[in-house]
């Protein structure tokens, strides 16, 4: 041992320099984003954007309208998000990327809205007059639109807020009118009665993206109809054939009995019955065999099933056939005793949608009420008979129910006979004439309004159609027939060009799909969809503005009356079509007495399928398209597909150029957010608690393409994430205080470290380009397009793993002790390193800008109070010249091995044999070289020995500045020979 006197400790703590920001560590988001989103408003940053960028390249992301019906929920939040996220880098691409944010004001939705108000107050809407309704309508969207709007900018969504567009403004229904008359002068609109899909309480024909299916009990019934004429099989005259329904209401409206041509049939005469107690106590046909002793009709495939319903446990074969004997053959009515309507023969008809999958081999046809029935029955001359009313009860003059107050919805109208006899009337009075074979329950899928949650039916009423499958031409090519089963009114024929089907299906092609599975869906949905049912029988809304020829039902078009009608929907808006002087607008060559005025409103979906011609091609000029639509996967049946096919029929093409899907917010347990199960997670209540960059956060890390998952747990997951990045800038301004540009090197005279790092930087950026453009650049070449979860997880995992958890970790001792206390001079390490943060921070707060837009102009403000917002930075500009694949190679083998002496280190540190690494001796079998890999892994010494890696206490002193182990450290507490030097100067 020496004896010289031990050396007193002293305190170097004012020598060294550690990171000095004013930057808090605690966030408080929830305060501070009003302010920062104030000075946005106050500055007008959107404006500056776009003058900062005009005359750049255009990326517009056209938005699809939400209703303005009520606060924002998570889906609204996880949309809008995902678009800022996107425009906004775009935007730092140095692209000119516009954002103007939009709003569904028509429609059903709102008019519900104020009916709901009208029936609290136990008043009949129909009674207020028409122009006082639709002012609520209006007044009551325009309250929402406002509060939306505050909601959507506490999220940080950057647009023209001063200037949305609304589908209710003037100049928006003047377009969407004019949209339509487009169709209407190119001869792609018909009006005819087909059965569509309608909502006896709403009163309205309803869209398929109105549509919701739920699980619902419905009665089921076997029904006998007696065949009065068979020529091909005579045999089976006073036999019965048999059909199963499970919606019997449609009995009454039954017009004829269809069968599978090649099906084989059998008629069986049944010998003995039983009770069949599964239908509820329903007695079996025992009373009424006397009625079947000629036989009972219905495929060979499904007897066993219907003799389990009926309680027919015993039959006899008569005859065996296929459905080609069944043609040209009659039944009648089971309730042809009330005669008219009920007295016809009803014809046995061959159709395709007839098998053998359930019931009898045998449909009931009532083209009213069914889509294949209608077709089916069109050939023949069959017409339906619009029994059924607009609220769902049967007409009074109906022989049969006709007047009865209960709708064809409820299910008391429908109920099975029991044996208080008090069942439903249709199956009640069905028994009573011997008719009703079987009854009982049946589970199965059926379509709700979206809206009232009411069932729905499908219902024959004359309506506006847009065809999908005539062929389209120039007006002069177009043949207007009138068809009796249209009710005598006009139905175009194209005689040349393509189809609006197919013209739409050579379009989603042309088109870019995000996912690309998503291709397929919107693919089989235009497949297979029908005709385009664009009218409404509501009073919200753009009214169809025609006029309809009384004589030959033709609707006038004229191009000069069709631009007087677009110039008075300018100056009055839709308004200006119920209160119009008709007469003025039809002018001096037609006479208002010889045309009907159309009064029913367009599709909902037509508004919003129109929207990129008076938003885009109005603000962007007549040949612009949007680059990108992004809405949740549920718009592939909506404002995706009726966008596509308004486009289409109008210009031939799509109004997009990719389509970005995206699923449903879930909550933690992966359940559909409802407030009946208490399981929403409210983004206004987030954004106050935690503050809305941490729901930006946690959109931009979801797998979005799929359904994501939302909670108290997933909240907190991604509120560490932000966390540990808003850390990275803490740390990252605090070590580069008083960082000037005269401090800064040459890449080429960095250490190795610096210039790995410099490499890694490059890699990250070409990984987030890949995300923003494509490797492709333009609209979205690359695979990895638009996947801003790859996004998020590379920048979080490059700022933990490479920087904090590494790069900051090693440099620190650098950072702290290598400048001089007296001159303020630094090593050239320190110079190196301090010149690659200044790159690392420049690079990420552009990067994290789009992400976290509140924190990343905090950051930006901290280190340039002066310099203006973030948001007009554009895109670092990182080197690729600093990509280095031997040098990356070589550092990712000393990162691994690192790895492994830390691993080796960990039990001496939990068994407190040494308190840090700094303390630990290695030695191990091949040790990295041309690198001080003690410096990497902050330990005291590295050697090579032996095999495996060895860790032990070291015997060196620690300095008393930089408190690392060194051999030139004479005692406890002296000073290394770097720290002498620096303080010694």
């Amino acid at each position: 041992m020496t004896d010289t006197p031990r050396q007193e400790a002293k305190d170097y703590k004012s020598t060294v320099f550690l990171p000095v920001t004013d930057f808090p560590m605690k966030a408080g988001l929830a305060a501070k984003e009003p302010a920062i989103a104030a000075k946005w408003a106050a500055e007008d940053l959107y404006g500056q954007i776009r003058r900062a960028r005009a005359g750049r390249e255009r990326f517009i992301l056209h938005d699809g309208p939400p209703y303005a019906n009520g606060d924002i929920h998570m889906g609204h939040a996880m949309n809008k998000v995902l678009k800022d996220i996107i425009v906004r880098s775009q935007s730092l691409l140095g692209k000119d990327a516009p954002y103007v944010p939009g709003w569904d004001c028509h429609g059903l939705p709102i008019e519900w809205k104020i009916e709901e108000e009208y029936r609290k107050k136990k008043q009949n809407k129909d009674e207020v007059p028409a122009q006082e309704f639709r002012a609520q309508c209006r007044a009551y969207a325009d309250r929402w639109v406002g509060v939306q709007k505050d909601q959507f900018k506490r999220l940080g969504i950057l647009g023209d807020w001063d200037d949305p567009y609304l589908t209710m403004k003037y100049e928006a229904e003047a377009a969407i009118v004019g949209e339509l008359l487009k169709f209407a002068e190119s001869g792609q609109l018909y009006r005819g009665a087909k059965p569509v899909m309608w909502s006896p309480v709403e009163k309205t024909a309803l869209a398929e993206a109105e549509v919701e299916y739920e699980d619902v009990t419905s009665t089921q019934i076997d029904v006998a109809f007696e065949i009065t004429s068979a020529p091909n099989a005579p045999e089976l005259v006073g036999a019965h054939a048999v059909i199963w329904t499970t919606t019997p209401w449609t009995i009454p409206t039954n017009q004829g009995l269809a069968y599978g041509e090649e099906i084989e049939y059998v008629l069986v005469r049944p010998k003995q019955t039983g009770i069949a107690s599964v239908f509820g106590g329903f007695p079996g046909p025992d009373q009424n065999l006397a009625l079947y002793e000629n036989g009972i009709l219905l495929a060979s495939d499904l007897v066993s099933a219907f003799v389990a319903r009926t309680g027919i446990f015993e039959t006899e074969e008569v005859w065996r056939g296929t459905g080609k004997d069944l043609a040209t053959a009659t039944a009648r009515h089971p309730m042809y005793h009330l005669g008219g309507f009920f007295a016809k023969p009803r014809p046995f008809l061959a159709a395709p949608h007839v098998t053998t999958d359930a019931g009898t081999g045998l449909v009931h046809m009532a083209p009213d009420h069914g889509e294949e029935d209608f077709f089916a029955c069109k050939p023949l001359g069959i017409d339906p008979v619009f029994a059924v009313q607009a609220d769902g009860r049967y007409r009074d003059d109906w022989a049969w129910l006709g007047g009865h107050p209960l709708s064809v919805i409820n299910p008391k109208l429908n109920a099975a006979p029991n044996e208080e006899g008090t069942g439903g009337p249709i199956t009640e009075d069905l028994k009573k004439v011997g008719a009703l074979l079987s009854v009982g329950e049946f589970r199965h899928s059926y379509p709700h309004s979206w809206r009232s949650k009411a069932r729905i039916i499908y219902r024959c009423t004359p309506q506006w159609f847009i065809p999908m499958d005539k062929r389209s031409g120039d007006v002069a090519d177009v043949l207007l027939s009138t068809d009796p089963s249209l009710g005598g009114v006009a139905e175009p024929v194209f005689t040349n060009g393509p189809t609006l089907r197919e013209i739409a299906l050579d379009a989603i092609e042309q088109t870019r799909w995000v996912p690309d599975r998503s291709t397929n869906r919107i693919r089989s949905m235009v497949e297979g969809r029908p005709d385009w049912v664009i009218s409404r029988q509501r009073a919200w809304g753009v009214p169809i503005a025609l006029y309809v020829h009384r004589q030959s039902g033709d609707y006038l078009n004229d191009p000069a009356v069709n631009a007087r009608i677009v110039e008075a929907f300018k100056l009055g808006g839709a308004d200006a079509w119920f209160g119009a002087d008709h007469q003025a607008l039809l002018g001096p060559d037609y006479a208002l007495d010889d045309y009907e005025v159309i009064n029913d409103i367009l599709d909902v979906w037509f508004d919003s399928g129109s929207t990129h011609s008076f938003v885009v091609e109005a603000r962007y000029g007549k040949d612009a398209r949007a680059d990108l639509y992004l809405e949740g996967s549920d718009q592939h049946r909506g404002w995706f597909q009726s966008s596509l096919l308004e486009s289409c029929g109008t210009r031939g093409r799509a109004p997009y150029g990719a389509v970005l899907t995206h699923g449903f917010a879930l909550d933690g347990q992966g359940r559909k957010m409802s407030k009946s199960l208490g399981n929403t997670v409210d983004p206004l209540k987030v954004m106050n608690e935690s503050g809305a960059d941490i729901l930006r956060m946690w959109v931009a890390s979801t797998d979005y393409f799929d359904d994501v998952r939302i909670g108290k747990e997933v909240l907190a997951g991604s509120s560490d994430a932000y966390r540990k990045l808003r850390n990275t800038f803490r740390y990252l301004l605090g070590a580069l205080a008083g960082f000037t540009d005269a401090e800064t090197m040459p890449v080429a005279e960095m250490p190795e470290l610096e210039r790995y790092m410099l490499h890694r930087l490059a890699q990250l950026d070409a990984e987030l380009r890949s995300v923003v453009e494509g490797p492709s650049g333009g609209n979205g070449a690359g695979e990895n397009w638009l996947e801003f979860g790859r996004y998020s997880r590379a920048l979080n995992d490059f700022a933990n793993i490479d920087l904090s958890a590494f790069f900051f970790d090693i440099r620190k001792d650098c950072l702290y002790c290598d400048v001089n206390v007296s001159t303020g001079a630094q090593t050239e390490k320190r110079r190196a390193y301090r010149t690659v943060l200044d790159r690392l921070f420049h690079a990420l707060i552009r990067y994290a800008a789009p992400i976290i837009p509140f924190t990343a102009e905090e950051v930006w403000g901290s280190r340039y109070p002066d310099a203006g917002s973030v948001h007009l930075l554009e895109w670092p500009d990182v080197d690729a010249g600093w990509l280095d694949s031997g040098l990356g190679d070589r550092w990712t083998a000393i990162r691994e091995a690192r790895i492994q002496v830390n691993e080796a280190i960990e039990p001496l540190r939990r068994e407190k044999i040494v308190r840090s690494s700094l303390e630990a001796e290695v030695k191990m079998y091949l040790v990295p070289q041309h690198v001080d890999f003690a410096e990497v892994c902050i330990v005291a010494d590295v050697a090579e020995d032996g095999e495996g890696i060895t860790v032990t206490p070291t015997s060196h002193h620690k300095c008393g500045r930089c408190w690392r182990h060194l051999p030139d450290v004479v005692e406890e507490a002296a000073l290394c020979g770097r720290c002498d030097e620096v303080l010694g100067a």
